[in-house]
Formats: structure tokens, C-alpha cells, sequence
């Protein structure tokens, strides 16, 4: 009688437990991964009281033990590798990566880097970390466009041109966040919305003047294609678009980008970017003011503390409702909950990378192809390369940029212990009876006091590696040898660099190649002269110096192709605060320049065959569709950077031409690769002044195919109706 009570409280336990439990699981529903995620986050916000929601709209956030909210900082880096947060392999920075022409290749490297932030991001949290740039909400890629090399972040970019940046971008996205249909792998930031691009030194309080056909058909083309492809976040820049903040710009933050695009993800501030759209643009009375303007205007997450400490008196002041700040709040949880924050681990599939996921042997050594592709050979007078490794007995190295870990890493990067850099590369890939030196030569300014030119004399080949680096261009406060608050005044190498190289050809007789290292438009007219061979190496990544050896050796073709405009002088610009794209870039600039958007040469050669089309007449709603053949006309195997330009018919404000198709293609000596070319009709279309809105101009066009923007080696004509 006794054990059958026992039993009957036993059940009865068993039964209110489950009555406990099954309550409380439909209580917290943002717990219930049955759930969509909408509702889950729903439930969250419910329940939190108005100070919990505050506390989590600044990058730096507490937890809210209470219900389960971990401390969490969003700011992390990945422009080219996991950045700031230790060893992590380095790749090229994004202009060499753009140099590529490889969005699939691009796609690796950000699958790479979405690895490496995971297992670092597990690694952080089984000790209970949770630092800046440990997490997995990256504000990368920058997307903005590369108008003029003056500005001193454009390494940063994908280069100048907008269908060039798009396609990098996404490949970079998508590699970032993944395809897993449960949880994204990490997320990815496009940044910075919009129309920025210098002058870095006044970037909190400049005022970006641009009338709204550049601002769609140029400042705002891959942000577009950024959203459609799913990226989860979108920064905000420093600047004012014709004389509106860009973190209170409502047309551009709403109005644009989540009406008219469609974007479901959240929108960051640029790190102190709120702050100064009261001390600095004086657009808003107080920070107050400021704090309610940018929840109005649609910011989720502020990177600096204007949110956290002054959006509570702006609803106190009844400037914004509750109710704004939870929709706010709920898209920035959202991506949380895609990352899988508040899920079982057991069911994310990245929770398995672990410390062999980070700076493995198929990472670095994807590094140094991506390396490879980006190198661009500008000049190779009488075929000096490739060398054979015992042609040379003996060579000299010299320059400032030869053993600098600086030029191989370039801004927001990561740190290696396997770093290769131009000697080493050059010196493991030689014979060990080759006799090889290295020296300074000269640093980046004096003009007078010189280095290895009599033992560059006593050489059989010299090899220079000079150009600029980080220290010299970059962002604002880290370019700290910058003149100009990271950018350029002009596109002049360093004097002391163009005065070494004269005197060391007046004293050499023998080869000189020389190896510029640099992320932007320098002008090489100045060393023209001096060099036999000409390479550029951009910021190379860890494996710099071995992406160089296996080129000068011809293991490797070279294929990168310029992303920018080489032009002679910053006097062919417009003037470098004007935003118009009238006289910038190879899409509206005619004039002489020292190399081409697109241009680098090979070892080999390439002939395209005469081009068919599926018809001649379209309207808006068809896709052109080319086949043609390219054949290796040369004697080693190589890769072609296909490029198809469309040539716009002559109406006012047309571009010149405007890339719309781009492939890299391996071909083996003497054989042939058949390429299909698709283009959507829609592609074509411009914004109309008139109309305030995107038309489709009838007329005649041309596709032209070539090696860069001013090569022609197969056209179509075609009409639109």
C-alpha cells in the first residue's frame, strides 16, 4: 500500500514536470527551433523590458542572463582573412584579389575565411570569450567604388569598376555566409552605403555632392546586387549624400534599400559615424536628436554608444515609440538567430571547426594561387621572363619593399608565422649554386644616400621591389605616413624610389625587373625606363614571395588584370571632392593613360575567333548570347582574362563602354576553349533624369570582346527596339 502511494506521487511528480516543462517551452518560444524565426524573435524582444532592448543596439552589447542573451561584440574584420584576431591566413588584399577576374576563385577565399572565423569563434566561446574580433558578424566586403586613386582606401576595394565589384562582392558573400539552409556560416557586411570615397582626412564631415543618375548607375549598382544575392548587413558611411548624413539618410536607408530593394538584413553605423552627425555635419541639435533620427531612419546597431546611452530620453521625449525600437531591435536579433546564437550547437554543423580548421596547409597554399592570379606583368621587353632557374648565376634584391612584412600584409589583416616575403620566395625557388644578395637600397625618402648598386653591378640580373604601402595609403589614422590623412596628393612613386632606379640603370648593364607593391594607380612612366620588366604585386598576402618566384620562373603564367585606370596624372582628374563620374574612370575617361582598366600581358598569346550571336535585335526582356573561341596561339600553357565591353549608343551621359562579362580561362598551349557569353538585356538600362526612373534606350549597340578595356579582338553589333 505503502509503495503504491510512493509510485502514484512518483507519477504525479512526473506529470506536473512535464506540465512545467511543456509550459514553459511554450512559453519561450524564441527557444523552439520548430519555430520560424520571425516568431522567435517576436517572443525575445516580448520579453524583454525597454533598458534590455537599448543595451543590445550598440556593436559592444552585455548579456541578459535572464533570458539566455550572451555578451556578444560585432565588431569583427575580414576584408582579406579573419583580421585583428591572430593567426589566420592572409590573402591578397581586395584590389589584388579583384586583379584575379576570378569571382569563383573569390568564393574560396571567403569560404576560407568563414572557416577560420568559425573555429576561432568556438575556440573564444568554450572559454567563455567574447571579444571584438572574435565573433561572426563581419564588416566586410567594401564595396564602394575606386573613382580616383588619390583616395587612400581604395586597396580596400574591388577597383573602379561597378559590374567588376558586384560580382567579386558576391562571390565574397556567399562564400562568407555559406549555403547551409539552417544557419548562416558567418555574416557579411556591404559597406560603405554609399557614395564614399574620400577625401579620407574629412570623411566625418564631408558632404558628397551627386545627382542621382551617377548615384544609381555607379555609387549604388553593387550594393544593389549585394542585397539581391542575401547579404545579411549593410554599413552606413561617414559622409553626407548631397547634404544628408548617411546614418540619418532616410531615402537611402529606407526608402532605397529596404522598399525599393528589398532588404530583410540589419544596417550597421560606421564606427563612430552617429557621433558625428551632430559634432561634426551638424545635421541634428544634440546626440539625442541624433540617436531618434537614426532609429527613424532605419540604423539596427550603432558602432559607438550614441544608441546605447541617449535613445531612452529620445523616447522619454516621445521623438520615437517603443514600438520603432523593437522593430529596430528585431531585424539585428534576426541575424543572431541565423547564426544559430540560440539554437543547440549539436545541430550547426560549423560548431565542429576546431584549431585544425585555422592557417592549414590548404589554406596557405590557396593563398599563393590567388597570389599568382593577382600578380599583373605591365611590361617584359625582348620576353626577360620567364627565367630558368640556373640561367642567372647570380642575382641581386634590393629595394625597401623586398623584405617587408608590411607590403605582403596590406590594412585589416590577420598575422602569420608562415609569411613568405619577396627574397625568401625568390632565393628558396633558386638553385642553391646561384649566388643571391639582398639590399635596401634606398628607404621611401631619401634622395641621396643609396644602397647595392655596386653589387647589383657585379649581378647577372637585378631584381627591385619598391612601390608604397600601408603605412603610405590607407584609412584615416593608420596610414600614419600619409601627408594627407591616408590619401594621395598625386600618384608619384616615392622620389627616392625613381632616383635609386636611375642610378642603379646607369650602373647596371645586366636585367633589372622590378616589382611594385602598391594598392592603388602609381605612375610607372617614371620607372618605365629603367626596367626591363615590370611586375605588379598589389599587397600579395603571406605568400607573396612565393606567387612571385613560381611567375619569374614561369611555373605559373601571369593573369592578373588591372581593376583600376592607370592614368599619367592626377591633372587628367576631375577635382578629387567632385563626385561626377564625368572624366573618371575607363567608363567615362577618353583620354591617353599609361595602362588600361583590364590590361596585363602573358607569357603566351591568345586569338579570339570571329563571335555569333543568337540574334541582332532584342528587347528588354531577352538575354544576348554570344559563342566564340579562344585559341593559345603561344608556347606555354596559360590563362586568357576574357573581358565583353558594351559600347552604349551616342546619347548624352552614355559611358564610353562599360564591362558586362568577364572569365579567366585556362588553355593549354595550341588548343582551343569555346566560351558562351549571356548577357540580360536589362543589364543595359540607365536611370533617366526625367523620368526618375531606369530606362532602357532603343538603338545601336556593341559587344567587344578584348583583353582590356581598350582591346578589341572581336565585336557584334546589335540593336535594341
Amino acid at each position: 500500500m505503502k509503495k503504491h502511494f510512493q509510485y502514484r506521487i512518483f507519477i504525479g511528480l512526473l506529470f506536473l514536470t512535464a506540465i512545467q516543462i511543456t509550459n514553459a517551452q511554450s512559453a519561450a518560444k524564441y527557444k523552439n527551433q520548430n519555430l520560424s524565426i520571425d516568431e522567435r524573435v517576436q517572443d525575445l524582444v516580448a520579453r524583454m523590458t525597454l533598458d534590455e532592448k537599448i543595451s543590445l543596439l550598440g556593436y559592444n552589447s552585455a548579456a541578459i542572463p535572464r533570458l539566455g542573451i550572451p555578451a556578444y561584440n560585432w565588431w569583427n574584420e575580414a576584408l582579406h582573412g579573419v583580421a585583428r584576431a591572430g593567426t589566420a591566413t592572409i590573402f591578397p588584399q581586395s584590389i589584388g584579389l579583384a586583379a584575379t577576374f576570378n569571382d569563383e576563385l573569390i568564393g574560396k577565399v571567403a569560404n576560407v575565411i568563414s572557416t577560420e572565423a568559425r573555429a576561432k569563434y568556438n575556440l573564444a566561446i568554450a572559454k567563455d570569450r567574447h571579444l571584438q574580433y572574435m565573433g561572426l558578424t563581419f564588416w566586410s566586403p567594401n564595396i564602394n567604388i575606386f573613382r580616383d586613386p588619390r583616395w587612400g582606401r581604395g586597396h580596400e576595394t574591388y577597383g573602379e569598376d561597378p559590374y567588376l565589384t558586384s560580382q567579386m562582392g558576391i562571390a565574397f558573400v556567399k562564400g562568407m555566409q555559406g549555403n547551409d539552409p539552417l544557419h548562416l556560416k558567418t555574416a557579411a557586411t556591404a559597406k560603405h552605403f554609399a557614395v564614399h570615397s574620400g577625401p579620407e582626412g574629412e570623411r566625418d564631415k564631408f558632404d558628397a555632392i551627386v545627382d542621382e543618375k551617377d548615384l544609381r548607375e555607379t555609387y549604388l549598382y553593387a550594393f544593389q546586387k549585394l542585397v539581391g544575392a542575401g547579404v545579411e548587413s549593410v554599413m552606413s558611411a561617414y559622409n553626407s549624400i548631397n547634404g544628408v548624413p548617411s546614418s540619418i539618410n532616410a531615402k537611402l536607408l529606407d526608402t532605397i534599400l529596404r522598399k525599393e530593394w528589398g532588404f530583410k538584413g540589419h544596417v550597421v553605423t560606421d564606427c563612430g559615424a552617429l557621433d558625428g552627425v551632430f559634432e561634426s555635419h551638424h545635421a541634428t541639435n544634440n546626440n539625442i536628436a541624433t540617436a531618434a533620427a537614426a532609429i527613424k531612419a532605419g540604423i539596427n546597431l550603432d558602432c559607438s554608444s550614441i544608441l546605447q546611452k541617449d535613445v531612452k530620453m529620445a523616447v522619454e521625449q516621445k521623438l520615437i515609440s517603443e514600438k520603432e525600437i523593437d522593430a529596430s531591435l528585431e531585424k539585428l536579433l534576426k541575424t543572431q538567430f541565423k547564426l544559430g546564437f540560440y539554437d543547440n550547437p549539436l545541430t550547426n554543423k560549423f560548431s565542429k571547426y576546431n584549431e585544425d580548421s585555422i592557417h592549414n596547409n590548404a589554406h596557405i597554399e590557396l593563398a599563393k594561387k590567388v597570389a599568382e592570379q593577382s600578380i599583373v606583368l605591365l611590361k617584359n621587353e625582348h620576353h626577360l621572363l620567364p627565367f630558368t632557374k640556373d640561367k642567372y648565376e647570380s642575382i641581386m634584391i634590393v629595394g625597401p619593399n623586398a623584405t617587408s612584412y608590411d607590403a605582403l600584409i596590406g590594412n585589416y589583416h590577420g598575422l602569420s608565422n608562415k609569411a613568405v616575403n619577396f627574397v625568401e620566395g625568390i632565393s628558396n625557388a633558386m638553385d642553391p649554386a646561384t649566388r643571391i644578395e639582398y639590399d635596401l637600397g634606398c628607404d621611401y625618402n631619401d634622395t641621396t644616400h643609396f644602397g647595392g648598386i655596386w653589387a647589383a653591378g657585379n649581378a647577372k640580373l637585378t631584381i627591385a621591389v619598391m612601390g608604397l604601402s600601408p603605412v603610405l595609403e590607407g584609412e584615416a589614422g593608420d596610414a600614419f605616413l600619409s601627408k594627407s590623412g591616408g590619401d594621395k596628393t598625386n600618384i608619384n612613386l616615392p622620389e627616392s624610389e625613381i632616383v635609386y632606379l636611375r642610378k642603379l640603370r646607369e650602373s647596371v648593364k645586366t636585367p633589372i625587373i622590378v616589382v611594385i607593391t602598391a594598392g592603388s594607380n602609381v605612375d610607372i612612366s617614371s620607372i618605365e625606363p629603367y626596367a626591363d620588366a615590370i611586375l605588379y604585386a598589389w599587397y600579395p598576402g603571406e605568400q607573396g614571395g612565393n606567387a612571385l618566384a613560381n611567375i619569374l620562373l614561369g611555373k605559373v603564367a601571369p593573369s592578373g588584370r588591372l581593376p583600376i585606370t592607370f592614368y599619367k596624372s592626377v591633372n587628367d582628374l576631375p577635382d578629387y571632392k567632385t563626385y561626377a563620374m564625368k572624366g573618371r574612370t575607363y567608363r567615362y575617361y577618353d583620354g591617353n593613360v599609361v595602362y588600361p582598366f583590364g590590361y596585363g600581358l602573358s607569357y603566351s598569346t591568345f586569338e579570339y575567333a570571329k563571335m555569333q550571336s543568337n540574334k541582332s535585335k532584342y528587347n528588354f526582356e531577352d538575354t544576348i548570347e554570344i559563342n566564340t573561341t579562344i585559341t593559345n596561339t603561344g608556347n606555354m600553357d596559360a590563362a586568357e582574362v576574357l573581358q565583353a565591353y558594351v559600347e552604349y549608343p551616342n546619347l548624352e551621359r552614355m559611358p564610353l563602354k562599360e564591362l558586362k562579362y568577364f572569365k579567366r580561362i585556362e588553355i593549354k598551349k595550341g588548343s582551343s576553349e569555346n566560351i558562351k557569353i549571356k548577357i540580360p538585356i536589362a543589364e543595359l538600362k540607365k536611370w533617366d533624369l526625367k523620368l526618375n526612373a531606369w530606362k532602357l534606350y532603343p538603338g545601336k549597340y556593341k559587344i567587344v570582346l578584348g583583353s582590356n578595356s581598350r582591346d578589341s579582338k572581336a565585336f557584334v553589333p546589335f540593336e535594341i527596339n
